[in-house]
């Protein structure tokens, strides 16, 4: 027979009348970047290319809004997420007869990888100051620098020997296929706190423009920097953004600024330029015994 529980009962030990409690009160020790619409690529364009060519080759078109939506997770979550919006299920059935299959899914990611890499040769350019950022970052503070992408090992293998080449080359890459479930589960973090020996999370802050990556922080409960102008919620390019009316620029940021607040990141800033500032305020905090 199960043993009654008194809800009621409080635990308590007379051979512990107190207990020490332990704070972090160091420094910021290792910043995780994301990849596309943080460090590379402003405006998130080469998925976004990848997506919609993987499923004109199925018949169906999709909006742009349809494919941002989902940015961030593991591209086969991605396209099975798309394949479920309402519209598009309602365009395949109709070309189809039938919902879309796990067999479906598996075969349009299959074709996302190779569209991804040739989308990558003309959407890889790092977004202008991110060298000189990250090089602050670790001559003036000594942080460590990771990263971690919906993008798969083989995706990266094409991307980070071109951005090494042009100035972002970071000590850890945590691609989405090296755990058994990706963003929005802190899993990558954790692969780069583990990879490059850091600890407690209270010293790790996460950068992301997307819900995902600040999900993924949350929930691994690390600092968390939401990247508002240059990532897929502005989906702009850098002279997309220089040319852009000032009425709609100021729109498109404030509603960029909106989701990620929403999400519940900690700090929100245009690019990963305005890093420092945000930086220095989470020394303070750590010093004052603060948690994210």
């Amino acid at each position: 027979m199960a043993s009654s529980i008194n809800s009621t009962e409080v635990w308590s030990n007379p051979m512990m009348s107190y207990r020490m409690v332990h704070q972090y009160r160091g420094q910021v020790k290792l910043v995780i970047f994301d990849w596309a619409g943080t460090v590379v690529d402003c405006g998130v364009f080469a998925p976004v290319q990848a997506f919609t060519n993987v499923f004109a080759q199925e018949g169906i078109d999709v909006l742009v809004d349809e494919v941002r939506a989902p940015m961030g997770a593991h591209k086969r979550v991605h396209i099975s997420q798309m394949v479920q919006m309402d519209r598009i299920a309602a365009a395949w059935n109709a070309k189809n007869g039938k919902a879309p299959t796990k067999e479906d899914v598996d075969r349009m990611y299959s074709n996302f990888l190779p569209e991804q890499i040739k989308a990558l040769e003309s959407h890889a350019d790092i977004i202008t100051g991110i060298p000189d950022t990250i090089r602050k970052l670790r001559e003036e503070y000594g942080i460590r620098i990771g990263t971690s992408t919906g993008f798969t090992s083989e995706i990266m293998d094409h991307l980070a020997p071109k951005a090494a080449r042009l100035g972002f080359e970071p000590e850890f890459v945590a691609t989405s296929d090296l755990v058994k479930e990706a963003r929005p589960t802190p899993s990558l973090i954790f692969l780069n706190m583990m990879s490059l020996n850091v600890h407690p999370v209270q010293a790790v802050v996460k950068v992301d423009d997307t819900i995902t990556g600040i999900t993924a922080g949350l929930a691994a409960g690390c600092w968390t920097v939401g990247v508002a102008r240059t990532g897929n919620y502005m989906s702009a390019n850098e002279e997309e953004l220089s040319n852009m009316e000032k009425g709609i620029h100021d729109d498109r940021l404030k509603k960029a600024y909106k989701i990620l607040i929403d999400s519940g990141a900690h700090y929100v800033i245009d690019s990963v330029n305005d890093i420092l500032p945000v930086i220095n305020d989470i020394n303070r905090r750590l010093a004052l015994g603060e948690k994210p």
